[in-house]
């Protein structure tokens, strides 16, 4: 029956003047607009938070600023820098007292899509991730009263703040700091990826051989997860779907969102990571166990679709997410404003 069928489509399309190949690619290209939307150039709307020109400045100043930690010496662009995909390229990140933090960094470009932030999903947005690490006594480790503090003693940030927020009395404070690094690092988007391209109507943007990885990564399963604007990062997973990975990839004493839940069956499972950009920001998992995008691959295959892909499959995959290389945002380095002898001292 269904050779019957595929053999009454090759006449139809024979009869009508396509190239079977053709029909294909117009095939793939529409179940490809179906399951994904391309980045788009401009930052969207958050919740509760201006895009005023204004506030994305100070958000931008604060976002390089390491007097937001304990030691004065790490700053947001420490662990998620921009210049490196958004992330810092290191398998866990160092923070205060040399100490490493517990998951590799995810990167900040493009995170103002993802349904929510960190590994666990612990923070719902930007505006309050922002201001997690700041106080995390692993990270940035400062005080909400420390960082208050310096930013009030430091006379540059007070027409910054006011500027950002009009008619707020008391603007320097920690909310308000989130709300500005949120409204910057939404306008980190890496839009006109080839693959963007290609979901705008380009078929040409794509390769064969990427058109043969992402019709790979369709009915193999992948985009079941890696889907939206994002490829990812719309939802949570158990890693270790069909067979848990080994202790090397995904390390037993970390349970993932169960440490957020306490949910028995949130154990092991995290945030669909953001596929955007990938080949940017190895080291890969959230244990940043993998410097292999190939690899990485050939576990996910495993460990959540049961799949045990050929090293030809594994390759045409691996050149599809090549095309989720966007451009970089070009961000020029701010000027921070100087510290006085009032400015509260860095506490080593």
């Amino acid at each position: 029956m269904n050779i019957a069928k595929a053999a009454m489509r090759t006449a139809l399309v024979a009869t009508i003047g396509l190239p079977v190949l053709a029909v294909a690619e117009n095939s793939l290209l529409q179940q490809a607009q179906a399951l994904f939307k391309p980045i788009p150039e401009a930052a969207p709307a958050m919740k509760d938070v201006s895009m005023t020109p204004a506030m994305v400045t100070l958000g931008k100043v604060l976002y390089f600023d390491p007097r937001l930690s304990e030691s004065h010496n790490i700053s947001c662009n420490t662990c998620h820098q921009i210049g490196l995909g958004g992330v810092d390229m290191l398998p866990t990140s160092i923070g205060h007292h040399w100490q490493r933090g517990g998951r590799n960094a995810p990167t900040v470009l493009n995170a103002v899509f993802n349904t929510a932030q960190f590994w666990d999903g612990r923070a719902a947005d930007l505006k309050e991730q922002a201001v997690g690490p700041i106080q995390n006594p692993i990270e940035m480790a400062i005080s909400p009263e420390h960082a208050v503090g310096m930013l009030q003693g430091i006379p540059g940030y007070t027409p910054l703040f006011a500027a950002a927020f009009p008619g707020d009395e008391s603007s320097i404070s920690l909310a308000n700091v989130g709300k500005a690094i949120a409204a910057f690092e939404a306008t980190l988007l890496t839009p006109n990826a080839p693959f963007d391209k290609y979901l705008r109507g380009n078929e040409g943007a794509l390769s064969g051989e990427q058109k043969a990885g992402l019709r790979l990564f369709i009915d193999k399963g992948c985009a079941a997860c890696h889907n939206g604007v994002n490829v990812g990062g719309g939802m949570y997973a158990p890693f270790g779907v069909v067979e848990k990975p080994g202790a090397d990839i995904l390390p037993l004493a970390d349970k993932g969102r169960f440490e957020v839940t306490r949910t028995a069956s949130d154990e092991y499972v995290f945030k669909v990571p953001t596929l955007r950009n990938i080949a940017l920001t190895a080291p890969y998992f959230h244990s940043g166990k993998s410097w292999d995008l190939e690899q990485a691959i050939g576990v996910m295959a495993s460990s959540q679709l049961g799949q045990d892909l050929t090293d030809a499959e594994i390759s045409s995959i691996a050149a599809f997410l090549l095309s989720l290389t966007g451009e970089q945002p070009q961000v020029v380095y701010p000027i921070l404003p100087p510290s006085t002898v009032d400015t509260p001292r860095p506490e080593a």
